[in-house]
């Protein structure tokens, strides 16, 4: 049985990390609520415009600017995994990271495939593996439309240029703080499906002209479309890693109270001895 000193010791050690858990936990709660909002608010815009986007798309010549719904033959893709940049958040990363790798290995095999990754966590383990042609993990520092509609921008273009066949997301999206779903979703060439899940597209009267909408609303709604998904995995960071510091706050709490039920067994064990050892040296001075 370890010494009194040892299990005083780590007692005050597991009590320690205790209080870290617990302090990220409030502090990833904290940050949960304002990331939660802002995508709750903003998914119901974002999934309208994605499926007035999509009846729109399904009649586009391409001399009407619908080179985001060209459809060419798949040979070369960009995989856009979007992971965090910080860790003890569950296997929130790791679901991402195989995901893509999935994607690369079976879907995609034989293909040219290239990887713009968008947090530290993807960069680190996917780098080590295959191509990565850029890593934007400086996003999460400043998280804005502005910023995000950048890099939405740049991809875009690549489109466009045909450096790229096929732009595939790949990131966690937020359903509550205990549940992320990993979501692999195109983003390019534009889905020109006029059934949208159960529901039928409309087919709407548009003003000003078409070809107005198309030069306009489209490259919105791609930049609108990328800055949900980032929005998306940023709730889910925080919700996953409340949660993982949740139960590790809760092993920390049943360690510690082992620890000190071990620690009583053994100091009464100390105790009992010594009290032994008097009554035996009493009797020994008697005789």
């Amino acid at each position: 049985m370890a010494n009194l000193k040892d299990i005083r010791t780590r007692i005050q050690s597991v009590g320690s990390t205790m209080q870290i858990t617990n302090a990220m936990k409030m502090v990833s709660a904290a940050k949960l609520k304002k990331a939660q909002d802002a995508i709750e608010k903003m998914r119901p815009y974002a999934e309208k415009l994605t499926e007035l986007l999509s009846g729109l798309s399904a009649n586009l010549d391409a001399d009407l600017g619908g080179d985001y719904a060209a459809l060419r033959e798949v040979k070369k893709v960009l995989l856009v995994p979007i992971t965090s940049n910080r860790g003890l958040c569950g296997a929130l990363n790791t679901n991402i990271i195989k995901q893509t790798m999935r994607l690369i290995d079976n879907e995609y095999a034989g293909k040219e495939v290239e990887i713009l990754t968008i947090g530290k966590k993807g960069y680190d383990q996917l780098s080590k593996k295959y191509k990565v042609i850029a890593n934007k993990s400086d996003l999460f520092d400043n998280l804005t439309y502005e910023h995000v509609a950048e890099i939405a921008q740049e991809i875009m273009n690549d489109f466009v240029d045909k450096k790229y066949d096929k732009v595939v997301l790949i990131y966690n999206s937020f359903k509550n703080a205990a549940t992320q779903i990993v979501k692999t979703e195109q983003f390019l060439p534009i889905k020109t499906d006029i059934a949208v899940g159960n529901k039928v597209v409309l087919d709407y009267i548009y003003e000003p002209s078409q070809a107005k909408i198309v030069l306009e609303l489209i490259p919105k709604s791609l930049r609108t479309q990328f800055y949900k998904a980032i929005r998306d995995a940023w709730a889910s960071e925080h919700g996953a890693r409340m949660t993982s510091m949740h139960k590790a706050t809760d092993n920390a709490k049943e360690m510690k109270d082992e620890l000190t039920l071990q620690y009583n067994k053994a100091r009464q064990a100390v105790i009992t001895g010594e009290i032994l050892e008097i009554v035996s040296g009493a009797e020994a001075l008697k005789n």
